[in-house]
C-alpha cells in the first residue's frame, strides 16, 4: 500500500457538487493506493502508522490531538511513466481487490480511535484542501 500523507488545515472531496467527506480544522489528508500483493495486514499497519505519524503542529500526531483524518482511495498512485508519455496502471489492484482494503484502512483507524472522512471509491473526485506547510510525506506499508 502506498499513502500520499498530507498535513491540513481542512479538506474536502465533492462527487457531484455533493461534498461526500470533510475535515475541519487540523488533520490529514490521505490519498491510498492498493497494488496486487497488498493485504488486510498491510492495511492495518497503514492506519497504525497514519494514526501515530508525528507530522502535526509541535511533531503531534492524530492520537496525540485526536485529529481527523479525510482518507481517499487514489489508484494513480501506482501509475508508471517511465517509458513514454502515457502512464501504465498495471501495479494498480482493480477496484474489487482495492476497495475492501481502503475500506479496512477506514475500519482500522476508526477501531484505533480516529474521526475518518471519505472519498467515494471509483467517483469522480474533487478534493480540495489547504496543506499546512506545506507538509507533505509518502508512506509505503
Amino acid at each position: 500500500m502506498r499513502a500520499v500523507v498530507q498535513r491540513v488545515d481542512g479538506a474536502s472531496v465533492a462527487v457531484d457538487g455533493e461534498t461526500v467527506g470533510e475535515i475541519i480544522g487540523q488533520g490529514l489528508c490521505v490519498l491510498v493506493g492498493v497494488t496486487h500483493e497488498d493485504t488486510p495486514q498491510k492495511a492495518a499497519q497503514l492506519a497504525r502508522k497514519l494514526w501515530t505519524l508525528r507530522i502535526l503542529e509541535d511533531e503531534k500526531s492524530c492520537s496525540d490531538v485526536s485529529a481527523p483524518l479525510l482518507v481517499i482511495s487514489q489508484f494513480t498512485l501506482y501509475g508508471d511513466a517511465r517509458k513514454g508519455r502515457r502512464p501504465t496502471w498495471h501495479a494498480a489492484a482493480p477496484g474489487d481487490v482495492a476497495e475492501p482494503l481502503v475500506d479496512e484502512v477506514v475500519a482500522q483507524l476508526r477501531a484505533l480511535g480516529a474521526h475518518v472522512e471519505t472519498g467515494r471509491f471509483g467517483a469522480d473526485m474533487k478534493v480540495s484542501l489547504t496543506n499546512n506547510g506545506p507538509f507533505t510525506v509518502l508512506l509505503e506499508a
